[in-house]
């Protein structure tokens, strides 16, 4: 079966170090721990992308998680988690992620996120500024931007 995170090309990389505690008794990683793991990517891919963010004045929250658990992770795997924005709205971004493992690249967990921009002070959201949607669509290499449609 074709995984539809093979047509992503995931340009940003982050290696995990699995702890003792992320392992249930069963000898893989829990379920919920793939979360904390995706938690991680989107934070070092925003501290990458758009590193001058004033994060005690703007958030970002997640208004829809899904994942796909393909695979099982064991405690001794050597994992990382893969992040991409695949679509830019005008307060709302869509985010592609996945668990891979490095030494055979096999894909463990795929998940997707649409996240809200926040305004911290105010308590509602707020549009994307455009100097992030620019750094995006830089570190992204194309333009991830939805199309407007025209409803007369």
């Amino acid at each position: 079966m074709k995984n539809p995170s093979d047509n992503i090309n995931y340009r940003h990389t982050l290696p995990i170090q699995l702890r003792f505690s992320d392992v249930d008794r069963f000898g893989h990683v829990n379920n919920v721990v793939y979360f904390q793991f995706y938690d991680l990517g989107k934070s070092q891919y925003f501290a990458t992308v758009c590193p001058h963010v004033d994060w005690s004045a703007i958030g970002i929250v997640a208004v829809h998680v899904t994942a796909d658990f393909l695979s099982q992770i064991h405690g001794t795997d050597e994992i990382a988690v893969q992040t991409a924005v695949t679509a830019i709205g005008t307060k709302s971004f869509t985010l592609a992620q996945r668990v891979i493992d490095i030494r055979t690249n096999e894909v463990k967990c795929v998940g997707t996120s649409v996240m809200v921009t926040y305004d911290l002070k105010e308590l509602e959201s707020i549009p994307l500024r455009e100097e992030w949607i620019e750094a995006i669509c830089a570190y992204e290499g194309k333009d991830v931007r939805k199309e407007k449609k025209y409803h007369p």
